[in-house]
């Protein structure tokens, strides 16, 4: 565990979701799943985070804002899309103010597909997350891009449907839907 992953602060943004996520991240963070014991500390300042947790689809009318905070926030940063809808823009991507996931508007780093996405694959999700940032700081100390910065998350098997049913995936790249 590097010295930038001991106590990584977070900070949660909701796109624009029918915010099941946005109660599953709250849930992570309770007594049950505690979220806090991994030293991860949520945050409402975007200069004090290392993790950047969205939920929810990109549209319109919040492309620029998830772009002003990911903007405000400190090198290395990382960014977690939580939920299927932040991944791909779920289902919600047919509408006509939606633009997708959140890789439309940033860099993303981890993806936790699922409808509503389960606490445990939010903690590892974050975890997944933990482990990018240490290699990010790496990377800077050595005065090179973090953006560069291998991306190890565990991918979803060949056929997994986990994106559509709610699994325990993590991947560190979205997973593909296919077209109906």
């Amino acid at each position: 565990m590097g010295y930038s992953s001991k106590s990584p602060w977070l900070i949660h943004y909701d796109g624009s979701s029918c915010n099941g996520c946005d109660i599953e991240v709250l849930d992570s963070m309770m007594p049950l799943y505690d979220i806090e014991r991994f030293g991860i500390i949520n945050t409402g300042n975007p200069k004090h985070a290392d993790i950047f947790l969205v939920t929810g689809s990109v549209n319109a009318q919040n492309i620029e804002v998830v772009r002003h905070i990911y903007d405000q926030m400190l090198e290395p940063k990382v960014v977690v899309a939580c939920g299927i809808c932040a991944c791909t823009g779920g289902v919600f991507r047919d509408c006509y103010n939606v633009i997708g996931g959140v890789d439309k508007a940033i860099p993303v780093d981890v993806y936790a597909p699922g409808c509503a996405v389960r606490p445990e694959t939010i903690i590892d999700a974050v975890l997944k997350a933990v482990e990018i940032l240490d290699e990010k700081a790496k990377l800077m100390a050595k005065g090179k891009d973090p953006a560069t910065a291998p991306r190890p998350g565990i991918l979803p098997p060949k056929g997994c449907a986990c994106a559509q049913d709610g699994g325990d995936a993590v991947a560190s790249k979205p997973v593909e839907e296919k077209e109906a």
